[in-house]
C-alpha cells in the first residue's frame, strides 16, 4: 500500500528534539497533535507538549534504552498509543509491528509503512511515509546514519547490507531521520575511504558550518547518502578498492566490503 500524505488543512512540521548526550527524538506536529519517534527520555517531549498540542502516538524503532527510556512516562502522562517492533522486548507496546504493516494515525493524518531492517538489533524496524504529498521521509533509528550506519550488535553483515538496501531503494528525496548526531565523526572517517569524493568534501564543509552554529545536521536526504555514505556505496569501485587495501586482501562481495568498512569505522580514531 502506498503511504498517504497528511491532511492538507495545516502543514506538518518535523523537528529533531535533542535528548541525552547526542540523541534525537523526532517529533511531527499537525492539527494540534504530535507523534514522537524513539523517545530516549520523556522531559524534552513533555516540555514541548503545550496545552494546545497533544501526543497521539509513540513510535519505537528498536529496544535500546536510549530510544525507549521515556516511553513509559510519556504513555502514562499523555495516554499516547505505543507502536514498536514485534520481536523486541520493549518497556511498553500497544501495537506490535513487522514488515508489511501499516501505521495509520488519524489525528495527525500520518501513515507509515513498516520495514524490517535487522542488523543493529535483531528486530529493528523503520517507518517510511510522507510528511507532505511531495516529501517522503523514513525514521530509521540506528540502522542508517548521516554518512554512516549503526554497529552490528545482534545481526550479521549480510542482514545489515540487506537492511541498508531497503532504505537505499526509497526515493532519493527521502528525508533520512536517524537518531544520533554522529555526522561530523562519520564524515571524518568517510573521507579516509573516499578522499577524492567531491560531494563528501562539500558535505564536510556544510556539516562544520552547521555544528559551529549549534544546529543539527539531520535530517539528511537519501540522495546525498547514496553519493557520500560509504556504507551505501559498497558496490562502488573506489569504496571496494579502499576496503580491500584496509583488509590487505581482495573483497569480492558487498557483504565482505561492508564487514570491512564496519570494522574500519569501529577502529577509527
Amino acid at each position: 500500500m502506498k503511504p498517504t500524505a497528511p491532511n492538507q488543512d495545516t502543514p506538518a512540521t518535523l523537528t529533531p528534539v535533542s535528548a541525552l548526550s547526542d540523541n534525537y527524538i523526532w517529533m511531527v506536529q499537525k492539527n494540534g497533535h504530535a507523534i514522537v519517534v524513539d523517545p530516549g527520555e520523556a522531559e524534552p517531549v513533555l516540555a514541548r507538549l503545550t496545552p494546545g498540542l497533544n501526543l497521539e502516538a509513540i513510535l519505537i524503532t528498536h529496544h535500546h534504552a536510549d530510544h525507549t527510556g521515556g516511553v513509559r512516562a510519556l504513555q502514562q502522562r499523555t495516554g499516547a498509543r505505543v507502536y514498536g517492533p514485534r520481536h523486541e522486548k520493549l518497556p511498553a507496546c500497544d501495537v506490535p509491528l513487522g514488515e508489511g504493516d501499516t501505521v495509520t494515525l488519524p489525528l495527525t493524518g500520518l501513515q507509515f509503512q513498516v520495514l524490517d531492517i535487522p542488523g543493529h538489533t535483531a528486530g529493528h524496524i523503520a517507518y517510511a511515509g510522507l510528511l507532505a504529498p511531495d516529501q517522503p521521509l523514513v525514521f530509521c533509528g540506528d540502522t542508517l546514519f548521516a554518512a554512516g550506519c549503526g554497529r552490528v550488535f545482534e545481526g550479521t553483515p549480510a542482514q545489515m547490507v540487506e537492511s541498508l538496501g531497503k532504505i537505499g531503494s526509497l526515493p532519493p528525496d527521502t528525508l533520512v531521520c536517524c537518531a544520533h548526531e554522529y555526522t561530523a565523526a562519520n564524515i571524518r572517517w568517510a573521507l579516509q575511504v573516499e578522499p577524492a569524493n567531491a560531494t563528501l568534501q562539500a558535505r564536510a564543509q556544510d556539516t562544520a558550518r552547521l555544528r559551529a552554529q549549534g544546529l543539527p545536521t539531520v535530517p539528511s536526504r537519501l540522495g546525498l547518502e547514496l553519493q557520500s555514505n560509504p556504507f551505501l556505496r559498497t558496490h562502488h569501485p573506489d569504496v571496494r578498492a579502499a576496503a580491500s587495501r584496509y583488509a590487505a586482501s581482495p573483497l569480492n562481495s558487498p557483504q565482505e566490503v561492508f564487514a570491512c568498512l564496519r570494522r574500519w569505522k569501529n577502529e577509527f580514531k
